[in-house]
Protein backbone atom coordinates (compact mmCIF):
# COMPACT_ATOMS: atom_id res chain seq x y z
CA UNK A 1 0.00 0.00 0.00
CA UNK A 2 1.15 3.52 -0.58
CA UNK A 3 0.58 6.94 0.54
CA UNK A 4 -2.12 9.19 -1.73
CA UNK A 5 -1.38 12.41 0.00
CA UNK A 6 2.37 13.24 1.37
CA UNK A 7 3.01 16.33 3.24
CA UNK A 8 6.53 17.03 4.96
CA UNK A 9 9.52 19.34 5.19
CA UNK A 10 12.21 18.25 2.44
CA UNK A 11 15.32 20.37 2.56
CA UNK A 12 17.81 19.86 -0.24
CA UNK A 13 21.83 19.83 -0.06
CA UNK A 14 24.45 19.16 -3.29
CA UNK A 15 27.25 17.25 -2.21
CA UNK A 16 30.88 16.32 -4.10
CA UNK A 17 32.32 13.18 -3.75
CA UNK A 18 34.41 14.36 -0.64
CA UNK A 19 31.51 15.77 1.29
CA UNK A 20 29.14 12.87 0.40
CA UNK A 21 31.86 10.09 1.98
CA UNK A 22 32.10 11.97 5.26
CA UNK A 23 28.98 12.91 6.20
CA UNK A 24 27.75 9.33 5.61
CA UNK A 25 30.29 8.16 7.64
CA UNK A 26 28.88 10.33 10.63
CA UNK A 27 25.54 9.86 9.92
CA UNK A 28 26.01 5.75 10.33
CA UNK A 29 25.43 5.49 13.64
CA UNK A 30 22.24 7.57 13.41
CA UNK A 31 20.69 6.13 10.35
CA UNK A 32 19.90 2.69 8.64
CA UNK A 33 19.01 1.27 4.87
CA UNK A 34 15.38 1.61 4.23
CA UNK A 35 13.47 -1.57 3.45
CA UNK A 36 14.15 0.02 -0.68
CA UNK A 37 17.54 1.02 -0.11
CA UNK A 38 18.86 1.43 -3.99
CA UNK A 39 16.62 2.24 -6.85
CA UNK A 40 17.10 3.90 -9.95
CA UNK A 41 13.92 6.27 -10.41
CA UNK A 42 12.56 7.38 -13.67
CA UNK A 43 10.34 10.54 -14.36
CA UNK A 44 8.67 12.05 -17.41
CA UNK A 45 7.66 15.95 -16.17
CA UNK A 46 4.81 17.33 -18.03
CA UNK A 47 4.84 21.04 -19.26
CA UNK A 48 3.55 23.63 -22.01
CA UNK A 49 4.52 24.25 -25.69
CA UNK A 50 6.40 27.28 -23.66
CA UNK A 51 7.74 25.51 -20.54
CA UNK A 52 5.13 27.47 -18.24
CA UNK A 53 5.34 25.46 -15.52
CA UNK A 54 9.18 25.31 -15.13
CA UNK A 55 9.41 28.85 -15.68
CA UNK A 56 7.27 29.40 -12.66
CA UNK A 57 8.80 27.12 -10.85
CA UNK A 58 12.65 29.06 -10.78
CA UNK A 59 11.03 31.94 -10.25
CA UNK A 60 10.69 31.08 -6.66
CA UNK A 61 6.63 31.64 -5.98
CA UNK A 62 5.62 30.90 -2.10
CA UNK A 63 3.78 28.71 -4.14
CA UNK A 64 4.63 26.22 -7.08
CA UNK A 65 3.84 22.52 -8.45
CA UNK A 66 4.73 20.18 -11.04
CA UNK A 67 3.12 17.43 -12.75
CA UNK A 68 5.42 14.43 -13.26
CA UNK A 69 4.80 10.43 -13.72
CA UNK A 70 7.46 8.03 -11.71
CA UNK A 71 8.73 4.35 -11.90
CA UNK A 72 11.36 2.87 -10.19
CA UNK A 73 13.83 0.59 -12.56
CA UNK A 74 12.83 0.23 -15.96
CA UNK A 75 8.87 -0.13 -16.51
CA UNK A 76 7.11 -2.87 -18.66
CA UNK A 77 4.05 -2.02 -19.85
CA UNK A 78 2.44 -3.93 -16.57
CA UNK A 79 4.52 -2.46 -14.04
CA UNK A 80 3.01 0.59 -11.92
CA UNK A 81 3.77 3.76 -12.10
CA UNK A 82 2.90 6.78 -9.80
CA UNK A 83 1.24 9.66 -11.62
CA UNK A 84 1.80 12.98 -9.18
CA UNK A 85 0.91 16.38 -8.59
CA UNK A 86 3.61 17.77 -6.20
CA UNK A 87 3.59 21.13 -4.89
CA UNK A 88 5.08 23.32 -2.64
CA UNK A 89 4.16 26.70 -0.55
CA UNK A 90 6.59 28.14 2.15
CA UNK A 91 8.58 25.53 2.29
CA UNK A 92 6.11 22.69 2.90
CA UNK A 93 6.00 19.67 0.16
CA UNK A 94 2.85 18.09 -0.76
CA UNK A 95 2.03 15.03 -3.00
CA UNK A 96 -1.23 14.16 -4.35
CA UNK A 97 -0.90 10.43 -6.52
CA UNK A 98 -2.32 7.70 -8.03
CA UNK A 99 -0.77 4.88 -9.23
CA UNK A 100 -2.08 2.88 -12.63
CA UNK A 101 -0.10 0.59 -14.96
CA UNK A 102 2.14 1.80 -17.67
CA UNK A 103 0.00 0.56 -19.97
CA UNK A 104 -3.39 2.29 -18.59
CA UNK A 105 -1.65 5.77 -18.48
CA UNK A 106 -0.45 5.77 -22.37
CA UNK A 107 -3.78 4.88 -23.17
CA UNK A 108 -5.12 7.85 -21.10
CA UNK A 109 -2.15 10.23 -22.64
CA UNK A 110 -3.86 8.43 -26.04
CA UNK A 111 -7.52 8.46 -25.35
CA UNK A 112 -7.96 10.81 -22.26
CA UNK A 113 -10.21 7.65 -20.76
CA UNK A 114 -9.68 6.60 -17.36
CA UNK A 115 -10.76 3.76 -15.24
CA UNK A 116 -11.19 5.49 -11.90
CA UNK A 117 -13.45 7.53 -9.55
CA UNK A 118 -10.70 8.35 -7.20
CA UNK A 119 -10.78 11.98 -5.79
CA UNK A 120 -7.33 12.23 -6.74
CA UNK A 121 -6.95 11.17 -10.08
CA UNK A 122 -9.62 13.23 -11.05
CA UNK A 123 -7.52 16.12 -9.60
CA UNK A 124 -4.65 15.08 -11.54
CA UNK A 125 -6.71 15.31 -14.68
CA UNK A 126 -7.90 18.43 -14.10
CA UNK A 127 -4.52 20.16 -13.73
CA UNK A 128 -3.18 18.43 -16.73
CA UNK A 129 -6.15 19.98 -19.03
CA UNK A 130 -5.93 23.12 -17.14
CA UNK A 131 -2.12 23.24 -18.32
CA UNK A 132 -2.78 21.72 -21.47
CA UNK A 133 0.44 19.91 -20.28
CA UNK A 134 2.11 17.08 -21.87
CA UNK A 135 5.45 15.10 -21.41
CA UNK A 136 8.30 17.33 -21.95
CA UNK A 137 11.88 16.03 -20.46
CA UNK A 138 13.25 12.21 -18.93
CA UNK A 139 15.01 12.52 -15.43
CA UNK A 140 16.51 9.91 -13.97
CA UNK A 141 18.56 9.62 -11.04
CA UNK A 142 20.40 6.64 -9.04
CA UNK A 143 19.22 6.96 -4.94
CA UNK A 144 20.16 5.35 -1.92
CA UNK A 145 17.76 5.41 1.14
CA UNK A 146 18.04 5.79 4.61
CA UNK A 147 15.80 5.96 7.66
CA UNK A 148 16.73 7.65 11.20
CA UNK A 149 17.38 4.47 13.75
CA UNK A 150 15.11 6.25 16.24
CA UNK A 151 12.44 7.80 14.24
CA UNK A 152 11.78 5.75 11.10
CA UNK A 153 9.62 9.46 9.67
CA UNK A 154 12.81 11.25 9.37
CA UNK A 155 15.02 10.35 5.89
CA UNK A 156 17.39 10.97 4.00
CA UNK A 157 18.33 9.95 0.08
CA UNK A 158 21.08 10.30 -1.97
CA UNK A 159 20.71 10.95 -5.76
CA UNK A 160 23.53 10.25 -7.73
CA UNK A 161 24.03 10.51 -11.61
CA UNK A 162 21.32 12.95 -12.54
CA UNK A 163 20.51 12.44 -16.12
CA UNK A 164 18.19 13.78 -18.89
CA UNK A 165 16.55 13.36 -22.33
CA UNK A 166 14.56 15.28 -24.41
CA UNK A 167 13.36 12.24 -27.04
CA UNK A 168 12.49 9.03 -26.48
CA UNK A 169 10.05 9.79 -23.64
CA UNK A 170 9.00 6.06 -22.88
CA UNK A 171 9.96 5.08 -19.83
CA UNK A 172 10.25 1.60 -20.69
CA UNK A 173 12.92 2.84 -23.12
CA UNK A 174 15.51 2.79 -20.54
CA UNK A 175 17.01 5.29 -17.67
CA UNK A 176 19.82 6.79 -20.34
CA UNK A 177 20.50 10.09 -20.14
CA UNK A 178 23.08 13.38 -20.38
CA UNK A 179 24.87 13.62 -17.19
CA UNK A 180 24.16 16.99 -15.27
CA UNK A 181 26.91 17.03 -13.33
CA UNK A 182 30.45 17.09 -14.96
CA UNK A 183 32.01 15.01 -11.74
CA UNK A 184 30.09 12.69 -9.58
CA UNK A 185 27.62 14.82 -7.16
CA UNK A 186 25.42 13.57 -4.71
CA UNK A 187 21.99 15.67 -3.90
CA UNK A 188 21.19 14.67 -0.50
CA UNK A 189 17.54 15.40 0.47
CA UNK A 190 16.53 15.13 4.21
CA UNK A 191 12.56 14.80 4.58
CA UNK A 192 10.93 15.09 8.17
CA UNK A 193 7.75 15.51 9.53
CA UNK A 194 8.74 18.34 11.99
CA UNK A 195 12.66 20.18 13.17
CA UNK A 196 15.35 17.88 11.99
CA UNK A 197 17.21 16.26 14.84
CA UNK A 198 19.59 18.45 17.01
CA UNK A 199 22.61 15.54 15.85
CA UNK A 200 22.00 16.13 12.65
CA UNK A 201 21.95 19.71 12.37
CA UNK A 202 25.41 19.41 14.55
CA UNK A 203 26.93 17.41 11.97
CA UNK A 204 25.72 19.65 9.22
CA UNK A 205 27.42 22.44 10.87
CA UNK A 206 30.96 20.45 11.30
CA UNK A 207 31.26 19.46 7.72
CA UNK A 208 30.33 23.55 6.89
CA UNK A 209 27.57 21.81 4.67
CA UNK A 210 24.37 24.26 3.64
CA UNK A 211 20.77 23.96 2.29
CA UNK A 212 20.71 25.03 -1.09
CA UNK A 213 17.51 25.25 -3.25
CA UNK A 214 17.80 22.67 -5.95
CA UNK A 215 14.88 21.73 -8.18
CA UNK A 216 16.23 18.81 -10.90
CA UNK A 217 13.75 19.61 -13.38
CA UNK A 218 14.90 23.53 -13.52
CA UNK A 219 18.31 23.15 -12.94
CA UNK A 220 18.41 21.09 -15.75
CA UNK A 221 16.23 23.29 -17.76
CA UNK A 222 18.36 26.57 -16.93
CA UNK A 223 21.72 24.08 -18.21
CA UNK A 224 19.87 23.91 -21.01
CA UNK A 225 19.32 27.34 -21.63
CA UNK A 226 22.64 28.46 -20.67
CA UNK A 227 22.01 30.03 -17.67
CA UNK A 228 24.60 29.52 -14.94
CA UNK A 229 23.01 27.69 -11.77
Amino acid sequence: MFDKILRRVETKYVLDEEQYKKILGKLSSYIEKDKYYYSTIGNLYFDTDNDDLINKSIENPEFKEKLRVRCYEVPNMDSDIFFELKNKYKGIVGKRRDVMTLREFYNFLETGEYNSNDQIMKELVYHLNLYKAYPKIYIAYDRYSYKGKDDENFRITFDSNLRSRRDDLRLELGCDGELYFDTPHYIMEVKALGSMPLWFTKILSEEKIYKQSFSKYGNIYKKECGVKC
